[in-house]
């Protein structure tokens, strides 16, 4: 089991609205009191929230279907349903959120306490108490609670530490993490031993820092050679890069100069980080070979503006120097750093004047109504009962889709599809009066129908 996930599909369903209910007052001496049908409950919401807390995804790989309470039904004596418990779940600081089906970035959840409703619930149908009307005045039908979202996410954290700490395989990245806070990273002596980036909190003076062990890059890790983009991403919100070079390797073509170049052609063909400050560490100091090497490349790295130091993960030789250089630029930028606030989300409502819904010819006296509303109502109507069929003629009639039916070419008999091609829900269209000119007849039936 992994001990480390830092890209999960997670699987999510909202909770459904409970349905209301058709009820009749009835008590001694009152035998028909009116409609007293409550509503039904709203279904639960699934909520993403960023927790300081929270490192991994490691839950979500685990437990990856998560579901939301349903809605309680109505109930009579206009008692309306309890809504559904909403299921919030805990992502880390950084955690990016897209379309498991299309790649879509939904959000990028920033700043502790960040929330986002990655699936809504559904709304409650209305007892029949509240569908009450002058001419409709004790209503046999009440409507459906509409189902919740559901669909599949991707969510992908990038680790949000303030160095990282790249270089080639065995570098000794893991060891300097160890060295340097309190983390123990598991560490061997072969490529590749690094399979998670590993995290190390770090005290310089009264400057209190995140280091990140990105394992180990190879040439062609941009192109996703090796473990490519897996841990590339890692580094792109670090403050700053540090170089983790190892003087003691004895693997032929392999020299300092040309290990830094090899890893910041890596970077350069990622992109993305071209701003941020570098640093090289030479280390394995505590090897002879390893110290005489790094006293001769050191003018080299120096002539290209980088601040070079010599450390020995192994004897700690020259690690204070290197953590409090690390304080002091990690404390800079965070002076010129803006505030880090929440994600801030975007609501963009429908513009006045908008019908909320299309309706387009699709075939020979074949038509298709999409819409927010039009496929709502839908949803909320119970078809085994005519009245509540003619109750969703009138809202159709009134949204004006007969309207723009007949403006579209429709006539008596056309067949209509309310929603997708696939799924929507099909009848064959007569135009219909308005409810207010229609004689009711008993509780549950409609007259234009039968």
């Amino acid at each position: 089991m992994p001990d480390f996930v830092d890209q999960v599909v997670l699987h999510v369903k909202a909770g459904d609205g409970g349905n209301g209910c058709a009820s009749i007052h009835r008590e001694k001496f009152k035998p028909l009191g009116g409609p007293d049908g409550g509503n039904g409950g709203r279904g639960g919401d699934v909520i993403l929230e960023v927790d300081p807390n929270t490192a991994t995804l490691l839950e979500y790989h685990r437990r990856p279907h998560r579901k939301a309470d349903n809605g309680k039904q109505g109930q009579g004596s206009n008692r309306d349903g309890a809504n559904g418990e909403d299921v919030i779940l805990a992502v880390p600081n950084g955690t990016v959120v897209k379309d498991a089906a299309t790649g879509e970035l939904l959000v990028d959840l920033v700043g502790a306490g960040t929330r986002y409703v990655i699936a809504r619930g559904g709304h409650g149908g209305l007892g029949n108490a509240a569908l009450a009307t002058t001419k409709r005045k004790a209503p046999g039908f009440a409507l459906l609670g509409e189902p919740g979202d559901q669909l599949d996410v991707m969510l992908e954290l990038k680790s949000v530490a303030d160095v990282a700490l790249v270089g080639f395989p065995s570098a000794g990245k893991s060891s300097l993490i160890a060295a340097l806070s309190a983390a123990k990273p598991k560490i061997a002596d072969y490529p590749f031993t690094t399979l998670v980036p590993n995290l190390g909190v770090v005290t310089a003076g009264d400057t209190v820092f995140t280091v990140a062990d990105v394992p180990g890059l190879i040439p062609g890790a941009s192109q996703g050679k090796g473990l490519g983009h897996e841990f590339l991403r890692h580094v792109e919100r670090c403050d700053m890069l540090v170089h983790v070079i190892d003087c003691a390797t004895m693997e032929p073509g392999r020299d300092p100069v040309s290990d830094y170049e090899v890893i910041e052609a890596e970077l350069r063909a990622y992109g993305k980080l071209e701003d941020r400050p570098r640093m090289v560490v030479l280390n394995k100091a505590d090897v002879p070979d390893a110290r005489e090497l790094s006293e001769m490349v050191i003018p080299e790295f120096e002539s290209r503006g980088l601040k070079v130091f010599t450390v020995s993960a192994a004897t700690h030789e020259g690690l204070r120097e290197f953590t409090y250089a690390m304080g002091e630029w990690v404390a800079a930028a965070r002076a010129n750093k803006p505030v880090e606030e929440p994600t801030r989300l975007v609501i963009r409502p429908r513009q006045l004047g908008e019908s909320g819904f299309t309706v387009r010819q699709v075939g020979e006296n074949q038509f298709q109504v999409t819409g927010e509303k039009p496929e709502r109502w839908i949803r909320q109507t119970d078809f085994s009962n005519d009245e509540a069929v003619g109750f969703l003629a009138d809202r159709l009639e009134r949204l004006g889709v007969e309207e723009q039916l007949l403006k579209a070419g429709a006539t008596p008999g056309a067949e209509v599809v309310i929603g997708s091609m696939e799924g929507g829900y099909v009848f064959d269209w007569q135009p219909t009066l308005n409810a207010e000119s229609v004689r009711q007849g008993p509780r549950g039936t409609d007259s234009r129908l039968g």
